[in-house]
């Protein structure tokens, strides 16, 4: 094929942009072209939504340029940011391009660390994220994060509190510590529209909701109000973990919300005094189990004292700052993304759930 601009437009109409699965030149993602001689310059926008994977795109354009034009002696394509600004999600008027919520089947397995983690490998990355703790019963997120002021509200709506550039809203802001909440379903289901409608997220690249542990009703109300993009479910690798997020699976099934993947928390134990790695909780069990319901299996964390130090300290962004710890989560968040932009690439875009008018 001719080194020119036309056919080079020609060949990126194939190219699929991770955000959306359509084609970069139909979404007028493609910038500039150079092509003259044997040379071949490309400058490609894409959205903060796929900054995780934004190098293994880039590679894969230059990749099916060398190949569709094989007498090119120089291929290079240069990233720039695509400003693509979210649509309003269902009824509520969240702007969100992906709202996954992290749920466990039961409690004491990791979930709101990981939960604070994956919002902060992504937020890392170059998207702009949302953290909203949904966890009415045991809100930990403020704790995690270290902040535990009072959100302003301004013109009738809530502001959310910034903590390690996170937009974050959690019950913990608006109850004191150690006071108990004590509610039925309504009032849940209240608060939880509440944080969705009227707390001013502004425009968000992902929103990750802390689920509560278990199988309640809050993955119902989730489903009723918006289109959540899917579920991330965490557990622990011994089997008395394992079944209980098989009930989280088929929960979020049965309410129609995608699971993106399992992630294995207290993985194994790396013993810092003599190098020894020991299974505690046994290993590999998410991995299996993961495989047997056909769900992706994102990643396995293992024991650490930093983590927990980090929690502890309202300091969980460290986790990415050692190495223990840094390439297990980093991991985690690329294979959730890449997850999701493969199967839209692919064409297995999910159906848009129902949503229910909020009054």
């Amino acid at each position: 094929m001719e080194i020119n601009q036309a056919n080079v437009e020609q060949v990126l109409n194939g190219f699929r942009d991770p955000e959306t699965g359509r084609s970069v030149v139909q979404q007028k993602q493609v910038q500039q072209i150079q092509a003259d001689g044997n040379r071949i310059a490309v400058t490609l926008g894409l959205t903060t939504h796929s900054a995780p994977i934004w190098e293994d795109t880039r590679k894969a354009a230059e990749a099916l340029l060398r190949e569709k034009f094989p007498a090119a002696e120089s291929v290079e394509v240069t990233l720039a940011v695509h400003d693509r600004p979210p649509m309003k999600l269902g009824q509520i008027g969240l702007t969100a391009k992906s709202v996954i919520a992290v749920g466990s089947g039961k409690g004491g397995v990791g979930k709101s660390t990981m939960a604070t983690s994956l919002a902060l490998g992504l937020k890392r990355a170059g998207c702009q994220v949302g953290l909203m703790d949904a966890d009415v019963y045991g809100p930990s997120v403020p704790h995690l994060l270290g902040v535990n002021q009072r959100p302003a509200v301004e013109d009738g709506r809530i502001i959310p509190i910034i903590a390690d550039g996170l937009k974050v809203m959690s019950m913990g802001f608006l109850v004191p510590r150690g006071e108990a909440v004590v509610w039925r379903g309504p009032m849940l289901h209240g608060a939880i529209t509440q944080f969705l409608r009227d707390t001013a997220w502004g425009d968000l690249d992902y929103l990750i909701i802390d689920m509560p542990p278990g199988t309640g009703d809050i993955a119902l109300t989730l489903s009723q109000m918006l289109p959540l993009s899917g579920a991330v479910v965490v557990c622990t690798p011994q089997d008395v973990a394992l079944l209980d997020a098989e009930k989280a699976i088929a929960m979020f099934r049965k309410v129609n919300i995608p699971v993106l993947g399992m992630i294995e928390n207290m993985s194994y134990f790396l013993c810092p005094d003599n190098g020894k790695r020991y299974d505690i909780f046994g290993h590999g069990g998410a991995k299996k189990r993961a495989e047997e319901l056909n769900v992706p299996f994102l990643g396995e964390v293992p024991i650490n004292i930093q983590i927990r130090v980090n929690g502890d300290e309202g300091q969980t962004e460290r986790n990415f700052e050692e190495n223990a710890t840094r390439e297990c989560f980093e991991q985690i968040t690329y294979r959730l993304v890449w997850n999701m932009a493969d199967k839209l690439i692919a064409g297995q875009e999910p159906p848009p759930l129902p949503s229910l008018t909020v009054l």
